[in-house]
């Protein structure tokens, strides 16, 4: 039933929802809630700035905060969210499972979209801590961080921007280190190969 469910979900998807990938693509089912907000939703443009924001927070404060006055002089028109869960099934202490939210957001313009996932990824890469994230085929703009390896620490993530017309994409993945940087790829590259053919969210 409960497949069922997502699946009429995803059908009557229109907008900037209908351009995420349906929770039957390749095993993917529910992930975590994304804030209050659970784990599938669409946002006006005030809740998606300050939940852009909170995307953020993971990074450290002097950065996210750069990053946070750069989405403020950037007006967002809307955004939709989904999170996703991928366990292989035959791994039964989940040491490849992994979770991913997507949040699609539109900006006023495709400079914009352009701009903000640009800064974003060059302000990653300039800072140098972050280890180098999964490869994205056939999107240049797209680019992949992996967090700093620390000893101490069991989870890795890895953040992921780019942009397509006027929407911006974000990708953030979490899971026990260490993470299947391939199949983290192949995700992101069916998601923005998507939005890049709108015909495929028909």
């Amino acid at each position: 039933m409960a497949g069922d469910k997502a699946e009429k979900t995803d059908a009557a998807a229109t907008g900037l929802a209908g351009l995420l990938l349906p929770y039957d693509e390749k095993g993917y089912t529910r992930g975590p809630d994304l804030g209050e907000f659970g784990s599938d939703a669409e946002l006006s443009g005030r809740q998606a700035t300050a939940l852009r924001k909170e995307s953020l927070k993971d990074l450290p404060r002097s950065e996210r905060r750069k990053l946070e006055k750069a989405l403020d002089k950037r007006s967002l028109k809307g955004m939709a969210m989904r999170s996703y869960y991928n366990a292989d099934p035959y791994d039964i202490h989940h040491k490849t499972a992994f979770s991913v939210s997507v949040v699609l957001a539109r900006m006023e313009s495709r400079d914009d979209a352009r701009d903000v996932a640009t800064a974003q990824n060059e302000f990653l890469s300039a800072i140098g801590i972050f280890r180098k994230g999964p490869k994205i085929e056939g999107h240049k703009n797209a680019k992949c961080f992996l967090t700093p390896k620390v000893d101490d620490e069991k989870l890795d993530r890895v953040f992921c921007a780019a942009y397509s017309g006027d929407v911006l994409i974000s990708a953030t993945v979490s899971g026990l280190r260490p993470l299947d940087l391939n199949s983290i790829g192949i995700f992101v590259t069916r998601q923005l190969d998507r939005i890049d053919d709108p015909g495929k969210a028909v």
